[in-house]
């Protein structure tokens, strides 16, 4: 369990609450619009009204108490680096930050922030690779250069195994799942002969799946 603060009860605030909430963390909000904080009372039980870049309301939260600190605005980019830099000076652990720019997220890493969640910009590139590509059913980034793919079975392969098709050293990337009928299955065995009907989870570069 981890005693995390979130700053901001807009949506993508609240639905970041409730997700930690429901995984058995300590959730601790502040908004600075009362409106706000009471739309989100019957969800969060701890939350405080007042202003996140003023020094003086953020010392008296215990910021360095926390393992985590989210600021979930999105709007405001100036409010969002002020709360990162004060986050920063008040020994916060660690800080994830919203951004919707390419700069604004250089900002907020060089000022403090330890990771910046580009949202806009990572659900469209999720999005145009899955409906972008015949063969590929879903996607995950992991960095900018690796991801995890669903992907239909390649025709080749079937009535084949891992062992037959040297998949690892051949086309350079690893089959992390198979699934079938909506059930997944870690961890195939070296011996799994893919079926028509099923659809594999693999993690690997971009241009590698595309190849394949």
């Amino acid at each position: 369990m981890k005693q995390i603060l979130i700053i901001g009860l807009g949506r993508f605030g609240r639905h970041m609450a409730q997700k930690l909430l429901e995984r058995g963390n300590e959730v601790l909000a502040i908004d600075i619009e009362e409106e706000r904080a009471d739309a989100a009372v019957g969800m969060i039980n701890q939350i405080l009204i007042g202003d996140a870049t003023d020094e003086r309301f953020m010392s008296s939260v215990g910021v360095s108490d926390f393992d985590l600190a989210v600021i979930a605005i999105g709007e405001n980019f100036q409010t969002v680096l002020e709360i990162t830099v004060l986050l920063k000076d008040l020994n916060c652990k660690y800080i994830v930050a919203r951004a919707t720019r390419d700069v604004h997220r250089k900002l907020l890493l060089r000022n403090g922030a330890d990771y910046v969640s580009y949202a806009e910009r990572e659900v469209a590139e999720r999005l145009a690779i899955k409906f972008g590509s015949s063969n590929i059913f879903d996607y995950l980034e992991l960095t900018p250069e690796i991801g995890i793919y669903e992907i239909a079975v390649p025709k080749k392969w079937l009535g084949k195994n891992m062992v037959e098709l040297a998949i690892r050293t051949k086309y350079h990337i690893s089959v992390l799942a198979t699934k079938k009928q909506g059930h997944i299955f870690p961890l195939p065995h070296p011996e799994h002969v893919f079926e028509e009907d099923e659809s594999i989870m693999v993690m690997g570069t971009e241009q590698d799946v595309e190849s394949l």
